[in-house]
């Protein structure tokens, strides 16, 4: 069983997707634009080349997204609020790496440093949009200062 966040993007899913896909070492298997559709799927041409569906799988983990026109999501062109994509490992240089990655573009909640709570941890608004935490588990043991 998983439970899979699914992104909303307003006509740009591709971009993100393979930006995501290359920071975090995964792989999109599945881009089906609108036009690709049942032919009696009433689509606007301006939304063809939109995707109705995306599949990122990352490891054992995977996003899904989509392309979603005014008429179907009218908040789409508000930010984003009240979650966040969150990555965790337990490669705390991985993770400063993939942090670095995603704000590039961005703008940093959180510079990606020790809390209490984990030796690497830091919090973002990537370039497209989506809230990322990015947290570093510790190791069995592990005390802040060490």
């Amino acid at each position: 069983m998983k439970i899979v966040t699914s992104l909303s993007f307003q006509g740009n899913c591709r971009e993100p997707f393979e930006f995501y896909a290359q920071v975090l070492g995964g792989k999109v298997t599945a881009a089906m634009p609108f036009g690709d559709g049942p032919p009696d799927m009433p689509i606007p041409p301006q939304y063809k080349d939109w995707l109705m569906h995306c599949w990122l799988d990352v490891g054992d983990q995977a996003i899904m997204g989509a392309d979603l026109p005014p008429e179907f999501a009218p908040n789409i062109d508000k930010p984003k609020n009240g979650f966040d994509v969150t990555f965790h490992s337990d490669d705390i240089d991985r993770n400063r790496r993939v942090f670095d990655a995603l704000a590039e573009g961005g703008k940093v909640g959180m510079a990606f440093g020790e809390t209490f709570w984990s030796p690497g941890y830091g919090s973002l608004t990537d370039k497209f949009g989506i809230p990322w935490m990015v947290n570093t588990i510790p190791a069995e043991g592990w005390t802040p200062g060490q």
